[in-house]
């Protein structure tokens, strides 16, 4: 058992955790944060990308032991800031979202884009979005409502 300490979505948690616990289960059900989707177990669509200290991460590749001291932020706090209310409104305006169950890794991995690069070309947004797996939008209208956002800015 691991003593964890970290900041998940502005809020200090410290949890003791198993030391195989996967940071995607610690959210989903240590802290009920069910945003966070599991898709593959294996880091190849996506689905469950947070950003951890600053960087687009899948969640079930981390173990939770190894985010003591980080900083974690989940779709839950997408809202929180201008970028992410604009992102999420846009997506929802340029069909960016259609079935929805890639849309929370989809848009925490754009934010992180966002929060490093706030004017990306369209080249520098698709490597951004090379491990999110989409199959449903043919992935333009995600590139549309990325662009969106940044014409609002």
């Amino acid at each position: 058992m691991n003593r964890i300490g970290l900041t998940v979505n502005g809020v200090q948690v410290e949890k003791t955790v198993e030391g195989n616990r996967r940071l995607l289960d610690f959210l989903r059900e240590d802290l009920q944060l069910t945003g966070t989707k599991e898709g593959c177990s294996v880091g190849e669509c996506g689905a469950c990308t947070v950003i951890m200290n600053g960087k687009a991460v899948c969640s079930c590749l981390v173990l939770a032991a190894q985010c003591d001291g980080a900083t974690v932020s989940t779709i839950e706090a997408l809202h929180q800031d201008e970028t992410g209310r604009k992102l999420q409104q846009e997506f929802v305006r340029h069909g960016g979202v259609q079935c929805g169950f890639c849309t929370p890794g989809v848009l925490m991995s754009t934010k992180a884009l966002l929060d490093k690069n706030p004017r990306p070309s369209d080249q520098q947004i698709a490597e951004a979005l090379e491990g999110n797996l989409c199959r449903c939008t043919g992935y333009k209208p995600i590139i549309k409502s990325i662009r969106a956002v940044l014409k609002t800015e």
